[in-house]
C-alpha cells in the first residue's frame, strides 16, 4: 500500500531532453546521453531508497522503477534510469525507523490465490473456488507482531473514549495477554484511528472524501474512506494480510508448510487419520476437539484462544497468522478477489461482506489456510474474531 511520503521523500518530472537540475539541495538530476540519473548523499539519506515512478500526479499509481540500476557517481548514491521518453515522476522512499511492536513486510510480487505446489506437481485445494492465483504487487509496509492483545485494546479503547470516540463494543478478552476478541469491523476501524491519534500519527480513516472529518463513531451507513497516504494504523488488505502471512514462501497451505499441527496453531483438530470426514494435512493427536493445551490444559476455561505469540513465528517474524481468532481485514468481499488492480489492491469499491482471514480456536485446519477467505457483516463481533494493525511510514 502506497504511505505518505517520508518528509525526505522526493517527488520529481522527468523529460526526454532535460536540462541539469537540482529539486532540492538533498537530491539531483543529471542527463547522461540516453539516459538520466539520479543522485542523493548517502551520508543523509542512507542507502536504502527505493525509487517509484508514476505516470501522472492526478491518480498516481506508484511502482518500483524497474528500469533503474546503480552507478558510481563520486561518494553519491546514485541510479540512471534509461526510459524517459516521455513525463515521468519519480519519488525516492527511504526505508524507516523500525516501528516498536511491527516487522516490515518488504515489497515484493507474490502469487496470491490457492496455487499449491506439492513435490514437483502443480495442484491446488478444490474447495476454496474464489480464490484464483492472481500476481499481486505489494509496497513495503509494517504490521504488528501480534495480535492485537485484551490489555493492548483497552489502553486504546480508554484513550478514545476520553476523546471523542464512541465504540458498540467495549471488546472482550481471556486474560490481558489473550487476543482482543468481540470486536466488529467498525470498531477495529475507529481503534485504528485512536491508536493513531494516540501516537501522533495521521489517522487513516475519514467519514468525507476529503479526508477532513476523521471517523470516530457510527456504524452501519457511516461512510469510511481511507487516506492510504497516511502514516498512522489501519488495517491490513486482503493482498497485505496473505503476503505476510506467507512470511516469504511461495505456493504452501499455511504460513509455514503444507500441514498443520498444534505445535504450531491453536484451532480445531480433525486430522483424516482419526476420522473419514477429516483434513489429511491435518496433524492434530485427537479428532474434533479444541487444542487441549487450551482447552484442558487452561482449566477449561472459555473461550479457548492462547496467548498471543505462543507459537513459532513465520517467515517474516509474525505471529498467529494461522488460528487463534479470524483477523479483520480491510476489504470488501468480491469473487474473484474484486481488484481492480494488480498493484497495491484495496478490494472492490462496494460490497455486503468484510472478509476476515486465517482461521481460529474453534474452526477447522482448513480455516487456517492462507488462501482461505470469511466473509462477515461488518456489524459482526464474536468470541472468535479479532485483529491486528499494519501501518506505512
Amino acid at each position: 500500500m502506497q504511505t505518505k511520503p517520508h518528509s525526505l521523500f522526493i517527488a520529481l518530472a522527468l523529460l526526454a531532453g532535460v536540462h541539469p537540475m537540482l529539486a532540492q539541495p538533498a537530491l539531483g538530476i543529471v542527463p547522461t546521453n540516453n539516459q538520466v540519473m539520479l543522485f542523493w548523499p548517502g551520508s543523509t539519506h542512507g542507502t536504502n531508497g527505493v525509487l517509484q515512478s508514476a505516470t501522472n500526479l492526478v491518480s498516481p499509481n506508484w511502482l518500483p522503477a524497474t528500469d533503474a540500476f546503480p552507478v558510481a557517481y563520486g561518494s553519491q548514491i546514485a541510479v540512471a534510469v534509461t526510459n524517459v521518453t516521455s513525463a515521468r515522476f519519480f519519488r525516492l522512499s527511504l526505508v524507516p525507523p523500525t516501528a516498536a511492536g511491527m516487522v516490515l513486510i518488504p515489497a515484493g510480487s507474490f502469487t496470491m490465490g490457492n496455487y499449491l505446489i506439492i513435490g514437483n506437481t502443480v495442484t491446488n485445494d478444490p474447495d476454496i473456488d474464489d480464490a484464483d492465483p492472481t500476481n499481486i504487487y505489494v509496497s513495503a509496509f509494517y504490521m504488528d507482531v501480534n495480535l492485537v492483545s485484551s490489555n493492548q485494546w483497552a489502553g486504546v479503547y480508554t484513550y478514545a473514549t476520553s476523546h471523542g470516540y464512541g465504540f458498540v463494543y467495549a471488546g472482550l478478552g481471556k486474560a490481558a495477554n489473550h487476543p482482543v476478541h468481540t470486536v466488529d469491523w467498525w470498531d477495529c476501524v475507529k481503534w485504528c484511528n485512536a491508536r493513531s491519534e494516540q501516537a501522533g500519527l495521521t489517522p487513516c480513516y475519514y467519514t468525507n472524501a476529503e479526508m477532513t472529518q476523521v471517523y470516530t463513531s457510527g456504524e452501519s451507513g457511516t461512510p469510511v474512506y481511507a487516506n492510504w497516504g497516511a502514516n498512522g494504523y489501519r488495517l491490513p488488505t486482503e493482498a497485505e494480510w496473505e503476503k505476510a502471512a506467507r512470511g516469504g514462501l511461495s505456493g504452501q497451505r499455511f504460513p509455514w508448510g503444507n500441514t498443520i499441527s498444534w505445535s504450531q496453531a491453536n484451532y480445531y483438530g480433525d486430522p483424516l487419520s482419526l476420522d473419514p470426514y477429516g483434513y489429511a494435512y491435518d496433524l492434530a493427536t485427537a479428532v474434533l476437539v479444541y487444542d487441549p493445551a487450551f482447552s484442558g490444559g487452561d482449566n477449561g476455561n472459555y473461550p479457548y484462544t492462547s496467548p498471543v505469540g505462543s507459537f513459532p513465528a513465520n517467515g517474516y517474524g509474525l505471529n498467529d497468522m494461522a488460528g487463534n481468532v479470524f483477523e479483520w481485514c480491510w476489504d470488501w468481499y468480491g469473487t474473484p478477489y474484486g481488484q481492480p488492480t494488480n498493484a497495491d489492491p484495496t478490494g472492490p469499491a462496494t460490497g455486503i461482506w468484510r472478509v476476515l482471514r486465517g482461521g481460529s480456536w474453534v474452526a477447522y485446519a482448513s480455516d487456517a489456510r492462507v488462501t482461505y477467505r470469511v466473509l462477515s457483516y461488518a456489524g459482526d463481533a464474536t468470541y472468535q474474531r479479532g485483529f491486528r494493525c499494519v501501518r506505512g511510514f
